[in-house]
């Protein structure tokens, strides 16, 4: 008769050390080799947990992973709930790399200080929702945070640390989620040709890509020059680069192929005969190390600097480039489905989805009316 598998709690030692603080091992019986000594996992010195409670608690999440798929016997705090989903989603799962690291942040600077002591079933949404709507944050980051919530009991729920049933989050209510606390920064025309003119080579390329085509800073640092064909005016974004790691697209809908304007083509191929080898086949490596460069830097450096020179009064950022290409848009009279495909938006709104899909000449239309508009004042001086 085969045994049957037990809930195990596993043992938590404290381990002397000669140097240094001493430090908190977890201990637990692997299951698929019971005879084997039991593995050991290093939690952190007495510095990072200096009682045994605050051990217990951190070993939570390892605690939960070796017993999933058995019945619970003891309350869950969040704070396992979250040990668990920064092992499985964050460390080893498939979301974008960027979506990690702007999980990770919410977890340790908001989510963790206020629930993680607290028992998962104590965690309830009219308590969220007060705390939510109470947090010195932009409402927009509120959002963010309610759906990482929400997400997170829909884990619970997949790894039955909780009952199956209505998401709790779901019922949480937020006014106000969509709305900025400053309307972002729109350049001018000129404005946009007067910080062109502050940039040499590569920057002068980047930020011309980016307000001609409204690429996001990660995917014109992704872009490789196989993916732009100059015979047919035409370039495909398929990843981005963000944080030294190459990332995937926002959504399935970021993928598509984007009108190249024939002066935007002809900057680039100038670009192209000066710009570095790299085994990556990269529009814009670095010549230090061959790979993209980091879009923080580049915005602090490089960007913002310009926008002084070019006496463009207050701050502006990559995605300025991407809201002022779209608010040109707007002001030349593309028709919003072209819009929804030229920003390669999911979703803009209802009204913009009746407009169905975009041919590739309506979008090139709009896109070269944005580019002239932009570009010839300039050339003509």
């Amino acid at each position: 008769m085969p045994r049957r598998n037990r809930y195990q709690f596993g043992n938590l030692e404290l381990q002397k050390r000669t140097k240094g603080p001493d430090v908190w091992i977890f201990r637990y019986r692997d299951r698929a080799n019971p005879a084997v000594t039991r593995p050991a996992i290093t939690l952190g010195t007495t510095r990072d947990f200096p009682s045994q409670a605050d051990a217990r608690r951190a070993a939570e999440g390892l605690r939960l992973q070796i017993n999933s798929g058995l019945p619970l016997r003891e309350a869950v705090t969040f704070q396992g709930l979250l040990d668990r989903y920064v092992s499985e989603e964050i460390e080893l799962g498939e979301l974008a790399h960027t979506t990690k690291e702007v999980d990770r942040s919410r977890i340790n600077s908001h989510i963790s200080p206020k629930w993680g002591k607290c028992l998962l079933k104590d965690v309830k949404p009219y308590l969220v929702q007060g705390w939510l709507r109470k947090l010195p944050v932009a409402p927009k980051t509120k959002g963010h945070l309610r759906g990482l919530m929400y997400r997170l009991f829909e884990k619970a729920m997949l790894w039955e640390l909780t009952p199956i049933e209505r998401n709790p989050m779901g019922l949480v209510e937020l006014k106000g989620v969509s709305k900025r606390l400053r309307a972002p920064r729109i350049l001018t025309e000129e404005e946009f040709v007067a910080l062109l003119n502050q940039l040499l080579q590569p920057y002068r390329s980047m930020v011309l890509l980016a307000g001609c085509t409204g690429l996001r800073i990660s995917e014109v640092l992704g872009l490789r020059w196989h993916s732009v064909d100059f015979e047919r005016l035409v370039m495909v974004v398929k990843e981005g680069y963000a944080r030294s790691q190459v990332t995937k697209l926002k959504s399935e809908y970021s993928e598509d192929e984007l009108p190249l304007d024939p002066d935007v083509a002809t900057i680039l191929l100038e670009w192209k005969r000066l710009c570095p080898e790299s085994s990556g086949d990269w529009v814009f490596p670095s010549p230090r190390t061959t790979k993209p460069y980091d879009s923080s830097s580049l915005r602090q450096k490089m960007l913002k600097p310009a926008a002084r020179r070019a006496k463009i009064p207050g701050s502006i950022g990559w995605h300025t480039l991407r809201h002022s290409y779209r608010a040109w848009l707007d002001d030349s009279g593309a028709p919003l489905g072209v819009q929804q495909k030229l920003m390669r938006h999911a979703n803009i709104s209802t009204t913009m989805n009746v407009y169905g899909g975009a041919f590739m000449e309506a979008k090139r239309k709009a896109n070269t009316s944005v580019v002239q508009r932009v570009l010839a004042p300039n050339q003509s001086k």
